[in-house]
């Protein structure tokens, strides 16, 4: 690591939150590594295990705030969205897709791994409930039919009343002609909904079955992942919070979304990986990651 925080009198965080257990390696102003362990989930001692490594590093007591102006910043990978995942314990999700679509997202690819397989079982969908709209635009942005808003909003209505309050958005063409998906989600954030994820946003690509998958799974699990960022973030009083991405990159805390943090926790292990195999002037290598659920 480099020694410049220590110039600087302040600490550096490395953190990854696991499913079971959390570890920390923080630099501190004499240059030195020092490093933690602390259970994920202990309640009857902490609220949140990367922040009580942080005053255990620190020296602060527990219960007290951490002194932003000892922290540079707190950079972090955690199975959080991956957990909730391989769990099922997301947020319940409304669907919303184009009249004639509603199975769409269920049929799939009609991928046949095993294609002499008698007994089919299909895989389970992240989405509680999907309602149809009318209202279409061509591949060439054409309104074809007009949207229908009244009855965008008696779907909308009928799931605030189940108690469902993550949306996801998946429409004909919307990667190129969004703006049906945008006035859905106006109205749905006009109505409350606390989390509403349009496809032409989370991933603006071809193909309505790949981008509504992805689009349904960051609605899955945003809701959960920024609970916990916001749990986390309210503790470092303004310090600088980054989390790693699936792709192995650094975002901001209030940048970081369920669509892209899947993998956060495995990509450091890889990351961390190949600088320990280039430091240790291997070109080659095989990287084993063992955790609890995975």
């Amino acid at each position: 690591p480099s020694p410049a925080a220590a110039q600087e009198g302040q600490w550096q965080f490395w953190v990854d939150r696991g499913g079971t257990f959390t570890d920390l390696v923080g630099l501190s102003p004499d240059g030195s590594l020092q490093t933690a362990k602390m259970l994920s989930e202990n309640p009857e001692a902490y609220r949140d295990a990367a922040v009580a490594g942080m005053r255990k590093l620190l020296g602060v007591p527990s219960g007290e705030p951490i002194p932003a102006d000892r922290v540079r910043c707190v950079k972090m990978g955690t199975t959080v969205a991956t957990n909730a995942l391989l769990e099922r314990k997301g947020d319940r999700v409304l669907l919303l897709v184009n009249r004639g679509f509603r199975d769409a997202l269920r049929i799939a690819g009609q991928s046949r791994p095993d294609i002499f397989a008698r007994h089919i079982v299909l895989p389970e969908m992240l989405y509680e409930r999907v309602e149809e709209i009318d209202g279409r635009l061509a591949v060439d942005g054409e309104e074809t039919a007009p949207l229908d808003e009244a009855q965008v909003l008696a779907a909308l209505q009928g799931a605030r009343d189940a108690g469902i309050e993550s949306v996801a958005v998946a429409l004909m063409h919307a990667y190129k002609h969004p703006r049906h998906e945008a006035r859905v989600k106006q109205l749905a954030a006009q109505m409350g909904f606390t989390q509403v994820s349009t496809s032409h946003e989370v991933s603006p690509l071809m193909k309505l079955v790949s981008r509504g998958d992805t689009t349904v799974v960051d609605a899955y699990l945003s809701p959960i992942l920024r609970r916990y960022v916001e749990q986390v973030a309210a503790e470092l009083n303004g310090v600088q919070l980054q989390f790693m991405m699936s792709s192995g990159g650094l975002t901001d805390a209030a940048l970081f979304q369920g669509k892209d943090a899947i993998l956060s926790g495995p990509a450091g292990g890889i990351v961390g990986s190949v600088r320990a195999a280039e430091a240790a002037g291997f070109a080659k290598l095989i990287t084993f990651d063992m955790a609890r659920a995975t």
